[in-house]
């Protein structure tokens, strides 16, 4: 029986070899051409159109995406711009190009959203907030904000440690055609706008390439406004408005084999720029200089050991210095403030069996404060971030699922340190596709907090050690549907999500029997919904038609103290409703898009008191662009007319937002 099976097994080796030779030989001779007539016979191309499902709608947690194709179609010119665009996002603006831009997620405030560059965080322990409008977007390609947990669970632990998160990605230079990428913008308009930009990429071998990205931005920023101050109407110009900004950014770009890339990048941002401060009737006068500089470095180096197993780390060091000069009446104020941060991050990354990956995150960072102010306690903190975390995706189903260990401790030279902090946070996220079409429903979970930063524990007399970390648990659940079946539309993608978020320990500034101070007696509760929804039409091979929209309903109140004045009143800066839409024709010789964003009243103090109510607003715009294309040169001219309706609004009360005003924007590519 045994030599039958040698025999059988014998001839079976024997066939399968004579069928492997003859489909080697009729392949090459397909290659090399036809027997009989000598000539090669192509296939002819067969294209098949479809559309892969969108991250964003896939997602078990809230995600909102912005290609550098939607941004030019938008016609914004900056992050805060761009941002404006997604639901559930608040932009605390103090006008004009040089005015701070913060953003909050669903009113948890911009401490608690954080800002990644390239994968790694940027920080600011002195206020915990980042001020997005450091950020050029002539150089990005994509903005993605999630909210709660992302389904990326291959990244830094500190990416964890945040109940939303903002990433910017530049772009990385495409040599298919040629081994150089050139690409020179110009955006000039109102208010004494110039910013010229240059983008240069070179292959240097077939391991090495680099990139380097420089701008400069300069603007007056004066612009008139109307704005009632009580009974008093103010017709008036702004002043101190101007800002001037050099930024510049250099990458290489190594592939050390097949398995190993090493990414380095060098950043540098100088900025000068006046603060006009809020309008005031009987006193214009304003004299405040703002001086931000910022540089860091950072490294970023991955390994794919195999399909199955793949590392990264990253370092990086940043350098931030600042200074407020103000020559006021009463004397000269000149205060300085450096921080420094050391930054290590390692991910590994494992997916034993397909559709289920694992990771393991280990986050390590330094960060020291030095002022010249009086009584300066020279705090220098030390975090130590570990996460775990597992995902699991399916046709129908997908779950992701994390916990977070962070570990602080502080020093001072002076005074008390805040004692350590030890928290576990988890978080939890599903989405089931229960039928064959495009509906998803999706809910999602997580327990966070953010640290009390630098100010808070130690400015001054106002800072609080004893202070606790902010707690926020986030609930959301939602739906997402996505076709392309109708007759009339060729896209529809549409996604719903209520939420809810408790945030207790709320640090807040109360008056004490001498001065202020710091203290945890802050309660929010914030019920909410967000609605997304974006469609495209195509009329005819080279005209289309595209929408988006988005509305945010969000009451966030505060539950600190039932029998305080301020139960159940909405908390400051946020707009129960806002939202936003664009309409965009797109044809082979002109792109016209015009957009909308409105906001809902808000309050400036936690009185929900007629005096303290800030106007709704309404923002129209209109952006028109064409592409001019010549053998490898691209030339792109975009006209933009902003706040159509020359209103002037506040988002921040008493910092009146510019008026009608224009920008044109010239882009040259080879």
């Amino acid at each position: 029986m045994i030599r039958d099976n040698l025999c059988r097994y014998a001839r079976l080796r024997f066939y399968l070899s004579c069928f492997v030779c003859w489909l080697c030989v009729s392949l090459q001779a397909q290659q090399v051409g036809d027997s009989i007539t000598g000539k090669v016979h192509a296939i002819p191309e067969v294209r098949i159109k479809g559309r892969r499902v969108p991250p964003a709608l896939s997602a078990t947690a809230p995600l909102q995406q912005m290609k550098k194709t939607d941004m030019e179609r938008l016609g914004v010119s900056d992050v805060a711009d761009a941002v404006r665009h997604f639901s559930g996002v608040s932009v605390k603006d103090y006008g004009g190009i040089g005015g701070l831009k913060t953003i909050s997620v669903r009113s948890l405030g911009a401490q608690h959203t954080a800002v990644s560059y390239d994968g790694v965080t940027v920080s600011d322990c002195q206020s915990g907030q980042v001020d997005i409008s450091r950020f050029s977007l002539d150089n990005v390609s994509e903005l993605a904000l999630s909210i709660g947990q992302s389904d990326n669970i291959y990244q830094t632990a500190k990416m964890f440690a945040s109940a939303g998160a903002l990433s910017i990605e530049t772009a990385r230079p495409d040599f298919s055609d040629r081994p150089f990428r050139l690409l020179a913008n110009m955006k000039t308009g109102s208010y004494g706008l110039a910013n010229p930009s240059l983008f240069y990429a070179q292959k240097l071998s077939n391991r090495f390439s680099l990139s380097a990205y420089a701008d400069y931005l300069r603007a007056d920023g004066n612009y008139p406004f109307k704005m009632w101050n009580g009974n008093k109407l103010i017709d008036s110009k702004r002043n101190n408005s101007d800002i001037e900004t050099y930024r510049a950014e250099l990458n290489l770009f190594v592939t050390l084999n097949e398995k190993q890339d090493l990414k380095a990048k060098v950043y540098l941002f100088d900025s000068e720029r006046g603060l006009p401060g809020g309008v005031i009737y009987d006193n214009p006068y304003a004299a405040e200089r703002l001086y931000d500089r910022n540089y860091f470095g950072q490294l970023k180096y991955e390994n794919r050991f195999s399909e199955k197993w793949k590392l990264q780390a990253s370092g990086k060091f940043n350098f931030s210095w600042n200074r407020d000069y103000n020559n006021e009446s009463s004397g000269i104020t000149d205060n300085r403030f450096r921080q420094t941060e050391t930054y290590l991050s390692a991910t590994l990354w494992s997916e034993p069996v397909k559709g289920l990956s694992f990771s393991l995150a280990q986050d390590f960072a330094y960060n020291y404060l030095s002022t010249t102010l009086q009584n300066n306690q020279y705090p220098e903190r030390f975090t130590y971030l570990t996460a775990i975390a597992t995902h699991y995706k399916s046709n129908r189903f997908s779950a992701t699922a994390s916990l977070l260990n962070t570990y602080i401790t502080e020093n001072v030279r002076t005074g008390k340190a805040a004692a350590d902090r030890k928290r576990l946070s988890p978080a939890v996220s599903l989405s089931w596709k229960p039928f064959d079409f495009g509906l998803r429903f999706r809910a999602s979970y997580k327990d966070i907090f953010r640290t009390p930063t630098f100010n808070d524990l130690y400015y001054l007399v106002i800072g609080n050690y004893n202070l606790k970390p902010e707690k926020t648990r986030q609930l959301n659940i939602g739906s997402t549907w996505n076709s392309a079946s109708f007759s009339f539309v060729d896209l529809l993608n549409i996604s719903v999500d209520f939420y809810y978020n408790r945030m207790k320990d709320k640090i807040v500034a109360v008056p004490t029997m001498f001065v202020w101070k710091m203290t945890n007696i802050g309660e929010v509760e914030t019920i909410g919904a967000d609605v997304n929804i974006s469609t495209r039409m195509d009329v005819s091979n080279q005209c289309a038609i595209s929408f988006a929209g988005t509305y945010n309903f969000m009451q966030a109140e505060d539950i600190t103290d039932k029998n305080s004045k301020v139960w159940r009143n909405q908390i400051i800066y946020t707009p129960k409703h806002s939202g936003s839409g664009n309409l965009s024709l797109e044809t082979p010789w002109v792109i016209l898009t015009y957009n909308i964003l409105f906001a809902s009243e808000r309050y400036t103090l936690s009185q929900n008191l007629r005096d303290y109510r800030i106007k709704p607003y309404t923002d129209h715009s209109v952006s028109v662009s064409r592409r001019f294309k010549w053998k490898k040169h691209a030339l792109r001219i975009q006209i933009d007319a902003l706040n159509l309706s020359n209103k002037n609004y506040e988002i921040v009360r008493f910092y009146p937002m510019p008026g009608r005003n224009y920008k044109l924007t010239i882009n040259y590519n080879l």
